[in-house]
């Protein structure tokens, strides 16, 4: 069984490239999906992850099969829906940075049911990792992600929660109602900047990680390119962010997820495994795409090695 698990929903990802000379865009073909990045990403670091999830019986459900088996991330738990597409996305790029326009509706991880949920797969894991999304995108969905948090925590399974906030799915207020009944339910939270402005409605990074602190006991703020404010209920510390060439954000977030996850199971303590999955984050940044960009344990070791402090 796989140290860490990641329940969500993979999606084929088309990114715009540099616009040429005559004005049109190309869009580069990857994949994309929060928690199969971050299982990616933790598959990079050198852990043993893999994937909960439904997808389509199609070209980029079949593209997702060959990239985790090439990546090493179990696909044990990932069921094949013959009557749902898997979802796919567009990324954009403008002065504000990247823009995501999806299209999901009626997907294969969409039709997820308390009744897939992979029990004995969790209960053998270490970490469960899930998100917002999973919560969002449909009802079933929604109860299948609470349900595997349940056996999870029965279980004693670590479980590891990453709010991504999407607005396109659904309203404000259910969806802070949602996602903030899975942060207590959670042993470490990965909110972002802009996510817990809009779910809380606080401001400032310190006042969002004490409101988080009430609900779970480990807060990984991520602040962009500022880097990531680290909380538990006995200290906290700024972790600052790497100076990069930065042309793609869209898997950074993914990326410091699955790197932390990787670090907590080798044995870094919360502090070490923060700064190095912020390097991780940091680096992803110096490339287009949400997969392809994602660095090894070896590049994010080189690059920590040159930037000590």
């Amino acid at each position: 069984m796989p140290d860490i698990l990641c329940l969500g929903e993979p999606m084929l990802e088309y990114n715009q490239q540099p616009v040429g000379a005559d004005g049109r865009s190309l869009y580069l073909e990857g994949h994309g999906g929060d928690v199969s990045n971050a299982a990616i990403a933790a598959a990079r670091s050198g852990a043993d992850a893999g994937m909960i999830a439904h997808m389509g019986r199609d070209r980029p459900g079949e593209s997702f099969a060959q990239l985790w088996a090439l990546e090493g991330v179990d696909a044990s738990s990932v069921r094949v829906d013959p009557d749902a597409p898997t979802g796919i996305y567009f990324v954009s790029h403008g002065p504000q940075g990247h823009d995501f326009t999806f299209y999901r509706r009626g997907s294969a991880a969409s039709r997820m049911r308390v009744a897939d949920v992979p029990e004995e797969a969790i209960q053998g894991a270490r970490i469960l990792h899930l998100s917002g999304i999973s919560l969002g995108i449909s009802d079933t969905a929604c109860d299948a992600a609470f349900h595997a948090i349940q056996v999870a925590r029965k279980a004693g399974v670590t479980v590891s929660f990453d709010t991504n906030l999407r607005l396109r799915l659904w309203p404000l207020r259910r969806a802070s109602a949602c996602i903030h009944t899975a942060v207590g339910m959670s042993d470490l939270v990965f909110p972002s900047l802009d996510d817990a402005r809009l779910l809380t409605g606080l401001v400032e990074p310190e006042a969002i990680v004490d409101f988080y602190l009430k609900l779970c006991p480990l807060v990984l703020l991520k602040l962009g390119a500022a880097g990531l404010l680290v909380a538990s209920r006995e200290a906290r510390a700024q972790i600052p962010g790497f100076a990069v060439r930065a042309v793609d954000a869209t898997g950074a977030g993914d990326t410091l997820a699955g790197a932390f996850l990787a670090r907590a199971v080798a044995g870094d303590d919360t502090w070490q495994a923060a700064r190095y999955a912020n390097a991780a984050a940091a680096l992803s940044t110096t490339g287009y795409g949400a997969v392809a960009p994602i660095p090894t344990a070896a590049e994010v070791h080189a690059f920590l090695e040159v930037n000590r402090s």
